[in-house]
């Protein structure tokens, strides 16, 4: 074997273990350019010809379908450990509330601290929070009381 053909071997393995790195962790960066680097260079060095070059091309392309189907087959399984997929649940004491977490303030009194037109702040026993009227312009300084929660929102009407 002729020490070309040794390295367009070497350059075409080379740019299939990059590309597997740059599938298994997302971005294009380093090991997806070098890899398609080394596989582009692999072909120009393994053809003799452009006929040549064009088949090389295609077996290379379909080699990395084939890899990509099997990478992501393994990652769907849990087979490969995934660094996309957040493994741990966020603490409600790192600053996340909840939509159930609201439900206590249900029938709370305050005042619109804003204008609601229909949102708006209100504040609840000196805490502004953002608040939603039902549909209605509510001017500042109305008493008001919230009356549903859907989800992280506020619903609030006037205090009759």
């Amino acid at each position: 074997m002729e020490i070309l053909s040794i390295v367009a071997i070497a350059l075409l393995i080379a740019g299939f273990v990059l590309l597997g790195i740059e599938m298994v962790v997302p971005g294009f960066s380093l090991p997806g350019i070098s890899g398609i680097i080394c596989l582009v260079a692999g072909v120009l060095l393994a053809a003799d010809s452009v006929e040549e070059g064009i088949i090389i091309t295609l077996i290379v392309l379909a080699l990395l379908g084939i890899m990509f189907a099997v990478l992501l087959w393994l990652l769907s399984k849990g087979k490969l450990k995934s660094p996309i997929i957040l493994k741990e649940e966020q603490k409600t004491d790192q600053g996340y509330i909840s939509s159930k977490d609201l439900e206590y303030l249900l029938g709370k009194e305050g005042t619109a601290a804003t204008d609601l037109r229909p949102s708006g702040m209100g504040d609840f026993d000196g805490v502004v929070l953002d608040v939603l009227s039902e549909g209605t312009y509510i001017d500042k300084g109305t008493p008001l009381i919230i009356h549903k929660v859907q989800g992280s929102k506020l619903i609030v009407r006037e205090k009759k």
